[in-house]
């Protein structure tokens, strides 16, 4: 069996204990509970024909008055990034994030992924910006925690990520 700590990095509000919940529980909760500090949850999947543990780290997220603990990262074989595709401002916090935790922790696996494909007529990421994440050679997927579209093949790609990187 294999264990495998992941985090789940992102701005305030994007999603992420959301695509967690929807992930480990096939439940979605609309009513939003800020994190505070970082919950822990696990799931066992199979990946390439291997039991995976993710121990998945759900980060506060960042905004104008805290910053990502980055410190909770240690150790960590991998991290999903998540994107509100409603809010732009997400997408310049992504790629923040993205250098200040290669800067600080070092290079590690991660994905994309996009949230709320279920308000995709008020999206302000279009596909230019998607392609120009792809064009770094990053992995972006889109994704709903409300209607589950996308959430297992994201979390399915970011261990497969971090199986490869062991």
């Amino acid at each position: 069996m294999i264990s495998k700590k992941v985090c789940m990095l992102g701005a305030f509000a994007v999603g992420k204990t959301a695509l967690v919940g929807r992930f480990i529980s096939s439940i979605f909760e609309d009513k939003y509970i800020t994190t505070v500090g970082v919950n822990i949850k696990k799931k066992q999947i199979a990946v390439a024909g291997q039991e995976v543990t993710l121990m998945i780290w759900d980060l506060a997220g960042e905004d104008e008055f805290q910053g990502v603990q980055l410190a909770h990262m240690r150790g960590a074989a991998g991290f999903l990034l998540v994107i509100d595709g409603t809010r732009r401002s997400t997408l310049e916090t992504a790629l923040k994030l993205q250098e200040r935790a290669t800067k600080e922790i070092g290079a590690m696996p991660f994905v994309v992924i996009v949230n709320k494909t279920d308000l995709l007529p008020q999206w302000e990421i279009n596909d230019a910006d998607l392609a120009d994440l792809a064009a770094r050679g990053w992995t972006v997927l889109k994704g709903s925690a409300k209607s589950g579209a996308g959430v297992p093949e994201a979390f399915e790609a970011l261990a497969t990520r971090a199986i490869g990187a062991a």
